[in-house]
């Protein structure tokens, strides 16, 4: 019998008004756009991945791990957060089959750098990540570019099963 969990993570985060503010998404700096406020560097899609792992392992969310009001985690790179993050999910027993994200912003756009985002999210959580870009077509804040928001969905085999295959196909 194959032991699957499946987690759900979410964040958002307004854009900041300060210009040396960078823009970091899945681990990617993306240059000419206003930053994002948070206590880290604010990485809404590495959060919202490491809360999708979190809760498929029953480990709790981010902010339990890495609350906003600990200066350890001021600037903090949210990719190493998700590599801490990934630890804890195998030291729990469980291994990362895939996670799936969709970020909703205006802008900046996501398909020129979505690869190295894959890539770099893919390497911190140690399972597959796969990044889309969604408009929300002016509908609200996020319509409005006042902020982005990205939802994440995790799914955990536990570490007995075997994967196969780079496509997380599991015996």
């Amino acid at each position: 019998m194959n032991r699957v969990r499946v987690g759900q993570g979410f964040d958002v985060h307004r854009f900041s008004e300060d210009p040396e503010r960078a823009l970091v998404l899945g681990g990617v700096t993306f240059n000419g756009h206003p930053g994002l406020v948070g206590h880290s560097d604010a990485d809404a899609v590495a959060h919202a991945v490491a809360d999708a792992l979190l809760g498929a392992a029953g480990l709790g969310d981010i902010g339990e791990h890495f609350p906003d009001t600990d200066p350890r985690w001021h600037g903090a790179d949210s990719l190493e957060l998700l590599r801490r993050v990934a630890e804890l999910v195998r030291e729990a027993g469980w291994q990362v089959g895939n996670v799936d994200c969709a970020v909703v912003c205006e802008t900046p756009k996501l398909a020129p750098h979505r690869e190295q985002m894959q890539q770099l999210l893919t390497g911190a959580a140690g399972g597959s990540v796969t990044v889309k870009g969604r408009r929300a077509e002016g509908l609200g804040a996020i319509g409005r570019r006042e902020g982005l928001a990205c939802w994440a969905v995790a799914v955990l085999i536990d570490s007995d099963e075997r994967v196969d295959d780079e496509r997380g196909a599991v015996s």
